[in-house]
Formats: C-alpha cells, structure tokens, sequence
C-alpha cells in the first residue's frame, strides 16, 4: 500500500475535461447552481463513475452518491467528495478538484485491483457556493438536518426561479431520502483558497479544522428624493447609512484579530438614480473567526452599529440568514491525512480552513478530514484561480491512502 499512487495525468485529464462545461473567455468557469451547465457537468461525473463500475444515488435535493462496492457492503462506507457548482467568475479547481479525486481514486483502486473493507463513496453536494440561492452548503446542509427540505425548495434565485423547479429542470431531482446516513469516515479535497501553504512552501495542508461564520442581509431604508431641491439636513439617505455600516463592518475585522474576517460581499441600491436620493440599500454580511465567543463579540459590535445608524432616522431590518460555528476534525481521519502525506512523502503542515465546506457540515454527523493543496497566490472565486498538475497529484495521493486506511478500519 506504500507505494500506491494516482494517476496524475488522468486526474488533469478529467480536469480539464470538465472546466470546459462554462468555461468563461478569462480562463475560470461560470457552471452555477441548477442552470443547465450544472446538469452537464453532473451528467459527465455520472457517466465516468458508471464506467468506473460505481452505482449512483440522487437523492431528494439533488446530492450524487457513487458507490464502489467492498468486501462488506454492509459496512458503513468512507465517503469523499465536494461541489461542482462555481461561482458565477469562478475558477476550475474549487469543489471540482474534490469531486475528480475521490473519481480517481476509485479509477486507482479498480486498476490495481484492491478491495477494501468497506465501501467507498464519491458524493457530489447541490449548490454549495450559495451564490445563486442562498444560504450556501445546502445540499449537505440538507443531508445533515440543519436545512429543512422543504424551505430550500422554495428559495428561489434573484430572477424569481424556484430552486425545486430547477433542479428538477437539470433532471437532478431524486427520489431517495436526502439524508446522509452512517458514514465511517469522510474526507475532503480542495485547494487552499488562500496563501499560507504557498507562503511556507509546503505541498499539503493538513487540515485541524474551520472558522465559524455568521452571515446576514440588511436592509437600510429611507426616504427617496430629489438630489437638488432636497437640503441635507433633513435628508433620510439610505445610502449614507449602509456606507457607515460597511465601513463598521470593516472596522469589526480589523478589531477582531486575529484571525476574524468581515466582508460585504453584496450591495444593492434603490432607485440606483444619478439625482434621486437613495431610499432604500440592501447589503450582505459575512463574519468569520475560530473562536466561537469572538464571532459572538463581532455580531454584538455589529448590533451596536446599527443602532448608531438607526438612530438618524432610517429603518433597519438585519436578518441572521446562516451560522456555523468553528469545526475541530476527527483525530483519527486528521492522523489518516497526516499518515498519507508521510506515504507519499510529501512536505505538509497543520492549518486551519478561512472558508466554509461541506465537510464542516459532514463533521456533525460524521468522523471528518480535511486535505489542502496549494493555490496560486492564495486566490479562490476568481477566473484566475490556478494550481498545478503536481499539486492536484499530490493531494489526490494523500486522499488514497486516507481512504484506504479508514475503509479498512472495522
């Protein structure tokens, strides 16, 4: 088993392959969520797990199980797998390079001809970029029971589209039960999305665990007027009000370190008129940090700051829409990682994740690991996003022997 090793080339094959479904003019991918791109992107994996011998699962909020068979099919299975959906300027790695591992894998188990103990699973999650319907992470947030089944079908996206109409558009609306089931291990491969591995020149990371996050939408409303006849003075600037939040948000990070981030991602103006004083603005919040009382602390400064806005009479509405506390991984799947960077003998360090990913949400339910690679200058949910063939090759080589060390664990 030492000497195991993917077949890198195949594995860049298959990414390429699929970075061609949405493949945008700057290089990266536009395949969101329940569009049609997403349908073709499913099918392709769908077709290349038949022709690798695995049976397919969809269940009821469109997750794809593909199951390679052990000597126990009994056993509960070890799991991989992450997202194929991409942001809407998204690059060709994100989610994707998890999904096409865990594929690799089973192609690497089925030409050396090994069985293990337990069944392996590949499992490809509905929309967890949450940048068409929002919150993110749905489908396994679905499969785990933070999501109720029946509010995420009726999301619906900024054009009014419903999310079970769409999905069941892609022909992605299955008819097993959206739950995840018993899971003797699952692990996760995904590039960084930041600088640190690339900084300390160091091929892996192995992953501890994941900041917590809170997101919100707010809404500033005011009064909608005329640009000149208007005096300042008594003007009720929706704008003027969401400008101090953001800039409070801001603040917030930059008070909370170390390791909070804060970002307002989105940011909508109405009437969005040249001489008409803005009535109303909505915007996003996303708070993150590892420590669980700090993120507490940066949502109560945030409360305080709105209260400051609404004071000069302007209405506000904040909605916390998600929340995720900080993930600490399985010791065993953390010791699996760090014994398959060893066989492969590769550089690697412990790190913890900036982003969000459906293996934090797997981690309740299910003995959990995380695998990083590195990523060209740290940038994610970017056309430019970029890592290596060797890379790919390496983190796929640690997620073999992950696998197989806890698929024959019984």
């Amino acid at each position: 088993m030492q000497n195991m090793a993917i077949d890198g080339d195949r594995l860049w094959a298959s990414l390429v392959e699929m970075a061609q479904i949405g493949a945008t003019e700057k290089g990266g991918v536009n395949r969101q969520a329940l569009t049609e791109l997403d349908g073709q992107g499913r099918d392709l994996f769908v077709r290349w797990c038949e022709a690798a011998g695995c049976t397919i699962r969809v269940d009821a909020v469109g997750n794809i199980y593909a199951r390679r068979a052990g000597k126990d099919n009994a056993l509960a299975p070890v799991m991989t797998g992450s997202h194929l959906d991409t942001q809407p300027t998204g690059g060709k790695y994100d989610g994707v390079f998890g999904v096409l591992s865990g594929l690799e894998v089973i192609r690497t188990l089925n030409d050396l001809g090994v069985e293990t103990e337990r069944p392996v699973e590949v499992t490809v999650w509905t929309n967890e970029e949450g940048c068409r319907f929002a919150p993110a992470m749905m489908g396994s947030g679905v499969a785990i029971g933070k999501f109720d089944l029946d509010e995420v079908y009726a999301m619906t996206d900024s054009a009014g589209k419903n999310f079970r109409d769409e999905l069941e558009a892609i022909g992605y609306l299955g008819d097993q039960a959206a739950t995840v089931g018993d899971v003797a291990a699952f692990f996760e491969v995904h590039i960084e999305q930041g600088p640190i591995l690339e900084d300390e020149d160091k091929t892996i990371g192995i992953v501890q665990g994941a900041q917590g996050q809170r997101w919100f939408d707010i809404s500033v409303t005011g009064q909608e007027a005329h640009a000149g006849p208007t005096p300042m003075k008594t003007r009720r600037d929706a704008l003027v009000g969401a400008a101090e939040l953001v800039a409070a948000v801001n603040r917030i990070g930059l008070d909370f370190q170390p390791g909070a981030c804060a970002t307002v991602g989105q940011f909508d103006v109405s009437p969005n008129s040249r001489n008409t004083i803005p009535g109303h603005v909505a915007f996003s919040v996303d708070f993150r940090h590892p420590d669980d009382n700090r993120l507490s602390e940066m949502k109560a400064a945030l409360e305080q700051a709105c209260e400051t806005v609404t004071g000069r009479g302007l209405d506000l509405e904040v909605a916390e829409i998600w929340y995720q506390p900080p993930i600490v991984f399985n010791p065993d799947c953390v010791a699996a990682v760090q014994s398959g960077a060893e066989a492969a003998g590769l550089d690697a360090m412990k790190i913890v994740s900036g982003a969000g990913h459906d293996a934090c949400h797997i981690s309740t339910l299910a003995p959990t690991g995380m695998i990083f690679v590195p990523c060209k200058d740290g940038i994610s949910h970017n056309e430019v996003e970029s890592a290596t063939q060797d890379h790919c090759t390496a983190g796929c080589n640690v997620l073999l022997h992950a696998m197989i060390d806890r698929a024959n664990a019984v």
